[in-house]
């Protein structure tokens, strides 16, 4: 999820992690065991003058399965489900109004899956999960073709 907000204008950082569990600084392994309760995100900072909250609802849409209760292409289990997380009620209220507009007027026939949850607690992912589409370009490549999740996104966006 790096990737399509990273060197946008307004963006001012991207960090992978997870948030939403009960263990306090969870690692990768713990996260994946499905016992802490997390999920794999990534917290945006950015300048909503420049890159509205709207834009990002938009780009995050479009970079996922919304209608996939299980998990996102190959990756399974509820540390992997879609969620959005909200600071406060005016992101909650574009959040789910967002959700409702794609349930409505989106590409999909199955309902929109996607949870929308308060922010919880945000820890950082360790560093080898950091801008992990940069270090590791051939895999990360090879991951989004061979999963699906490119294929899927442009058979319901196009090149938007």
């Amino acid at each position: 999820m790096v990737k399509p907000f990273d060197e946008q204008p307004g963006i001012i950082e991207v960090t992978s992690g997870y948030t939403g569990g009960s263990k306090e600084n969870p690692t990768y392994e713990e996260v994946c065991s499905e016992k802490t309760g997390h999920y794999e995100a990534v917290q945006i900072k950015f300048n909503p003058e420049v890159f509205p909250y709207e834009k990002l609802l938009q780009v995050y849409w479009q970079q996922i399965d919304p209608t996939d209760e299980g998990g996102q292409f190959y990756d399974r289990g509820q540390s992997y489900q879609t969620a959005i997380f909200y600071y406060n009620e005016k992101q909650k209220e574009q959040a789910e109004q967002s959700k409702q507009d794609l349930a409505e007027n989106g590409p999909f026939t199955k309902p929109i899956a996607t949870k929308i949850l308060p922010a919880d607690t945000f820890y950082p992912a360790e560093d080898y999960h950091q801008d992990y589409y940069k270090k590791s370009p051939l895999r990360y490549n090879a991951y989004h073709q061979g999963s699906g999740r490119a294929a899927f996104i442009k058979k319901h966006w196009g090149n938007k």
